[in-house]
């Protein structure tokens, strides 16, 4: 078994709230200090006493307690909780912000983080000379960031303002070079936390494919997020924080459907059981199973799909009240929860009518799918486009795709949305009496 790239053991991260915190002093400070001390010594007694009664009235909150958990190189390791759970002071330690109370930390491997906007940089500093400095830090010689350099800059698109200094940046310019910077620079250990969401939409894509790539590169990332939809696709790993502790530490699936109340464990569900999901519609009819598997291997017990593949995505429906002429659609999203397909019954002049416990199997074969490797979700909806919608699930499965090892020397990079052609069928099965 490899050696831990991250070991944490029993930390704890005490502050105080309440109490005053001492300020450095300047020099001309000191000295006008040093000349008036023979008065302030009068007072010495009083203040200590003042000081002594502030402290015992000062709250005393633990940020994190005995926190204890360790990271295998290569992880993608997901960390949910609610707002002033400690995310951010676990990722703050880690990257030696801050010091912990007790404990202690392990790190075999260079580490580059995006923990909040203005972190890392110099504000006099231009773009440019910034990326130099985290390079520095980071341990890196001039030439390996030179090597870089138009990567970082091309990602980060804000090429026309490179040279003039970051304090004259928005939000979302320095958070573009920040996370440009972050990623590029080749650290082993790469911490980021919900600073993303300063960013907007399409960076933001961006950048979770961007750490897709870097965790596929066999790095670890650690990704602090409310986001759960794309800490369950990027993540395989999943740590819950509340009031300082870790409660949760284990598979993606099962630790962020017990945060959110279960509404993710279905993804997993081998049988495809829809019945228990949150849902949108009418209830006239509903979706009740949903399985995904390469064409022709409907019984096969773990499928696995490759890129290029036709593959199969049925779904059963049950419907409660008559319905007519419903179109059926599946939605297939990225990490992001950007569409990357979207095929329907209608696109084929094909529509769905059922009767009062009548039951059908719609099948769509999704042909030569070529999508980037990675983890995929699928939705499903039925309805009739602005009339009614009958049943709808953001969520309902997930599937990864991988290269196929024979194919692998022939791997291209394909777009990331992509329209296929597809066939399908529907049965309709006659009313249980």
């Amino acid at each position: 078994m490899p050696e831990p790239i991250i070991e944490v053991r029993n930390i704890s991260k005490q502050y105080h709230i309440g109490s005053q915190e001492r300020i450095n002093k300047t020099f001309r400070e000191a000295l006008t200090d040093a000349f008036l001390a023979p008065v302030r010594n009068l007072m010495k007694l009083r203040r200590m006493t003042r000081f002594e009664e502030d402290q015992s009235k000062a709250d005393i909150i633990w940020a994190l307690k005995d926190v204890t958990f360790s990271i295998l190189p290569g992880e993608v390791v997901g960390i949910i909780g609610r707002n002033g759970a400690g995310k951010s002071t676990l990722l703050k330690i880690l990257s030696r912000i801050t010091s912990p109370t007790s404990g202690d930390i392990r790190l075999n491997g260079r580490i580059s983080s995006l923990l909040e906007v203005g972190t890392g940089f110099h504000p006099e500093l231009t773009g440019r000379e910034n990326i130099y400095l985290n390079g520095t830090i980071l341990g890196m010689r001039k030439h390996e960031i030179d090597k870089k350099l138009d990567e970082i800059i091309a990602f980060s698109e804000i090429e026309r303002f490179l040279d003039t200094p970051v304090k004259r940046y928005s939000s979302g310019m320095y958070v573009r070079l920040a996370f440009a910077v972050a990623a590029h620079l080749e650290p082993e250990i790469l911490l980021i936390d919900e600073v993303l969401a300063v960013g907007d939409a399409s960076f933001q894509k961006k950048c979770l494919g961007k750490m897709n790539d870097v965790a596929k590169q066999g790095r670890t990332v650690m990704f602090v997020s409310h986001n759960i939809t794309a800490i369950v696709s990027l993540c395989s790993r999943c740590l819950l924080l509340a009031k300082g502790g870790l409660i949760e530490d284990g598979d993606v699936i099962d630790v962020t459907s017990k945060y959110q109340g279960g509404i993710y464990t279905h993804l997993k569900d081998e049988a495809g059981d829809l019945s228990t999901i949150e849902r949108i519609g009418n209830g006239k009819a509903r979706f009740t199973t949903i399985s995904v598997h390469p064409e022709g291997m409907e019984n096969q017990k773990h499928p696995i799909l490759h890129v290029g593949q036709d593959i199969e995505i049925e779904t059963t429906v049950i419907a409660y009240e008559k319905i007519v002429e419903a179109n059926v659609a599946i939605i297939i999203y990225d990490i992001s929860g950007y569409r990357v397909i979207d095929v329907n019954t209608a696109l084929k002049d094909s529509f769905l009518s059922l009767i009062p416990h009548q039951k059908a199997c719609v099948r769509f074969v999704l042909r030569k799918v070529l999508l980037r490797p990675g983890t995929y979700l699928i939705g499903l909806w039925m309805g009739r486009p602005n009339v009614e919608d009958i049943d709808g699930i953001t969520y309902a499965r997930s599937f990864t795709i991988e290269i196929d090892p024979r194919e692998i020397k022939h791997h291209q990079i394909f777009p990331g949305v992509y329209q296929c052609e597809f066939v399908h069928s529907i049965h309709i099965e006659q009313p249980d009496s």
